[in-house]
């Protein structure tokens, strides 16, 4: 049966749906207490858009097996792709609680809270998932943003200048960036940062904005 769940994986990583959901079905007709076919079943429903039915489909493996916290997890995802975030915040908090301590778990409890503006919630989950993975990029962009948000705008841009050293590329960092250093109004500093994020992505439009609406108020300076 492990082998099916396995193969199972490995279809729906393929865009192979249908074989993956026959495998699953086979699965779960073999042994109707295989919380992880549950899971695994949910997860391909989450995939392809079915997020009511995959919802039911963690529930039953929670019913199963009420520790299984990758259970908790794919339920909260799904959740949070329906913007239903404070569900969402609940089952990653039942995924944390039973033992998926991982970055991930954090990162996605900051962006629930961030999405429903409770940021010094947000703040600290995007903290904790930047000491548990420091090399995850989305997280350290997010926590700086967030840092920004709660008008920490010194430590906002040590964080946003992390990202751009890792990631020199990173076109958003560069934006706000830009936002930090005119809220500081160091505007030399600021349209520095608007043009290295439009000369990485060119349609950039809020940094295009920025560095618009920056250039007119240094010209009536």
């Amino acid at each position: 049966m492990e082998n099916k769940q396995a193969e199972a994986a490995k279809l729906i990583q393929e865009g192979k749906v249908e074989e993956a959901a026959k495998l699953l079905n086979e699965a779960i007709a073999e042994n109707p207490n295989d919380a992880v076919a549950y899971v695994n079943f949910g997860h391909l429903l989450s995939v392809i858009g079915e997020r009511d039915r995959a919802i039911t489909f963690y529930n039953r493996a929670i019913e199963i097996d009420s520790t299984m916290a990758t259970a908790f997890y794919g339920a909260g995802n799904t959740y949070f792709e329906q913007d239903k975030f404070e569900e969402a915040i609940g089952m990653f908090k039942e995924a944390i609680a039973n033992g998926l301590v991982e970055a991930d778990a954090y990162f996605m409890l900051g962006l629930c809270y961030s999405n429903m503006g409770v940021f010094p919630y947000a703040l600290a989950n995007f903290l904790t998932a930047t000491e548990k993975n420091p090399n995850d990029i989305d997280a350290l962009f997010q926590y700086g943003i967030t840092l920004a948000q709660t008008e920490q705008i010194d430590e906002a841009i040590a964080v946003l200048e992390r990202v751009i050293t890792s990631d020199e590329n990173h076109a958003d960092a560069y934006y706000n960036l830009g936002v930090a250093y005119a809220f500081k109004e160091d505007g030399k500093k600021a349209l520095e940062m608007f043009e290295a994020a439009l000369k990485i992505q060119p349609g950039h439009l809020l940094a295009g904005n920025g560095k618009k609406q920056l250039e007119a108020l240094l010209q009536d300076e």
